[in-house]
């Protein structure tokens, strides 16, 4: 069946608008099979796959049919897991965003059930959930579904597998034998048929082939990088391409959080996106991203539906998504409008197999790169800094400064212009890979930390009330190091550990050591590899090797681009 637009499905305003705020133009072949039937009352069978647009195929006719003056339970979603649950609910509530008074709610195991208690007593349209934390509420008699107009299984083969068949029987068992009932299944398995025999009355068989989900304008890298050095690995990458905006795809709350708060520390301009911020608090991140007062966004998949914001250079998969799906959705936020863009992936061990899916799904080639080396990152910054001096001759208006330079070249007859460019390079750029006095080096033991990097350790901590940002401060304000040079930052109650290149290590405990954070008197010597606030195991790797440090930043001026 072809494609259709949406207004011609005899749809409420409400709803087109919430389709428009989803950002969907036109039907997918599931969606123009689909709907159509669903709102003439017939009850579906839906074969797709993921990616092919079947949350809306029944969210959009669900929230056609709902009565909203009733604050009952009218229609019920059962998935497999808490992850789609999250996704469906997210998904039917920006659709349902313009119904005045319309309530969903999502129910899963993890989530406080008092809290789901209390929406249920205010009353819920729509319900959302797994079958285990559905039937605990039915048993529990906080959740009536007398009133039951439709029933949605989604991903109904994955139920099965996992074991739910009952679960689901008794929950249909339970609900008015008149509903509306809509499966979708990637697979059409005798099992799944008999259970269609069962609680569908004749239904319509809505089928269409797997659709290939491709992005253009876009160059697709990966790097084999193991989990622990991947926040190394993106500090590298952004150093080296220095995009103007990037996105960071995280696929947990925690993950986002970790990823902002390490790279804050740092330096860089980053802020994240998640499920648990409120509207003001989105707004407020995505202000600030969209001004470039956010130069790196951190987000997970559903926090960063219906985000479109112009020039995003690049996007990284920090974690490979757990949907391929997700993928195309989360590189295609780059190389629009004809403008090119990259998107970068961290793998290693098992994610190696994802990728090999991604790459057959997407039907496109991700090439293998290795993470820019220090050496790599210092000619970038000096090729660009190089740049702007080139621009800045070229633009002229250079007399004031050459009249200082010929005044200093002749009062200090010993310094040439040569010299003098050297030395404002310096000043400017920081010495680079090779500081003087870092030829006589500690050899330092093994400190279970990545190859180039020394682990120190500091008898302070929360209890102290140190917090990462405090332990960076300190030791850049006081050794000189710049922020993101320091690896990585942990603060346990009573004791810290922290990350440097190791040609500085030396410095930094003679400096830090005696010194104070926070009006703390510390001391600071060398961790020994049993040492630190989460196991530290080190095995022989066949993930890249980064280099010795993290070279810092260019700071891009607004003004030349």
């Amino acid at each position: 069946m072809d494609i259709l637009n949406f207004d011609v499905l005899d749809l409420s305003a409400e709803t087109l608008k919430g389709i428009e705020e989803m950002g969907f133009e036109e039907t997918t072949p599931i969606q123009a099979i689909s709907i159509p039937a669903i709102l003439q009352g017939r009850d579906i069978i839906g074969q797709a796959q993921t990616g092919t647009g079947k949350t809306a195929a029944f969210g959009i006719p669900l929230l056609e049919k709902i009565d909203l003056r009733k604050r009952s339970v009218q229609a019920i979603v059962l998935c497999p897991t808490r992850e789609l649950a999250i996704q469906v609910a997210e998904e039917i509530n920006t659709l349902g965003k313009f119904h005045q008074g319309l309530s969903v709610l999502p129910v899963y195991g993890g989530q406080p059930i008092e809290r789901q208690f209390k929406a249920l007593r205010q009353g819920v349209h729509i319900i959302i959930g797994t079958p285990g934390r559905i039937m605990d509420h039915m048993s529990r008699k906080t959740l009536k579904l007398d009133q039951l107009a439709f029933a949605v299984l989604d991903e109904a083969d994955e139920m099965l597998d996992m074991g739910f068949r009952e679960d689901i029987e008794h929950i249909l068992g339970t609900t008015p034998v008149k509903r509306q009932t809509i499966l979708f299944s990637a697979t059409m398995s005798p099992v799944i048929m008999r259970l269609a025999e069962k609680y569908l009355n004749d239904p319509m068989i809505a089928k269409v082939s797997p659709k290939v989900l491709t992005v253009h304008g876009t160059e697709q890298i990966f790097f084999e990088v193991h989990r622990g050095n991947r926040l190394e690995a993106l500090c590298r990458v952004v150093d080296y391409y220095n995009p103007k905006l990037s996105i960071v795809f995280s696929n947990t709350k925690r993950g986002v959080d970790q990823i902002v708060r390490h790279l804050q520390a740092r330096g860089y301009l980053a802020d994240g996106l998640h499920g648990d911020l409120n509207q003001s608090q989105r707004d407020r991140v995505m202000a600030g991203f969209r001004s470039g007062n956010t130069e790196i966004l951190v987000a997970t998949d559903v926090a960063a539906r219906g985000i479109d914001v112009e020039g995003i250079e690049a996007v990284f998969n920090y974690d490979v998504p757990n949907d391929l799906e997700y993928y195309v959705h989360r590189i295609g936020r780059t190389g629009r409008a004809g403008k090119t863009g990259r998107a970068f992936t961290f793998v290693s061990g098992k994610e190696m197999y994802k990728l090999r899916d991604i790459q057959r799904f997407t039907k496109s080639k991700i090439s293998q790169q290795r993470v820019p080396s220090i050496g790599d990152v210092e000619q970038a910054r000096s090729d660009k800094f190089l740049g702007l001096v080139k621009e800045t001759i070229a633009a002229g208006g250079l007399e004031k400064q050459l009249r200082l330079v010929e005044e200093f070249i002749d009062r200090e007859e010993e310094s040439s212009s040569l010299e003098l460019s050297a030395a404002l390079l310096k000043m400017l750029m920081g010495p680079g890979e090779t500081s003087p006095g870092t030829e006589h080096i500690k050899d330092f033991d093994d400190s279970g930390t990545q190859t180039g990097m020394v682990r120190l350790a500091i008898n302070t901590g929360q209890a102290d009330d140190i917090a990462i940002k405090d332990v960076v401060g300190a030791i850049a304000g006081e050794t000189g190091l710049p922020g993101r040079l320091i690896g990585k930052v942990e603060v346990g109650k009573h004791s810290s550990f922290v990350e440097v290149p190791q040609e500085y290590a030396n410095n930094v405990i003679q400096v830090m050591d005696g010194n104070q954070i926070r009006g703390k008197r510390i001391t600071v010597k060398q961790a020994g590899s049993e040492q630190g606030l989460t196991p530290r195991k080190r095995k022989p790797s066949r993930n890249v090797n980064l280099e010795k440090s993290r070279p810092g930043r260019v700071k891009r001026s607004r003004k030349s681009g």
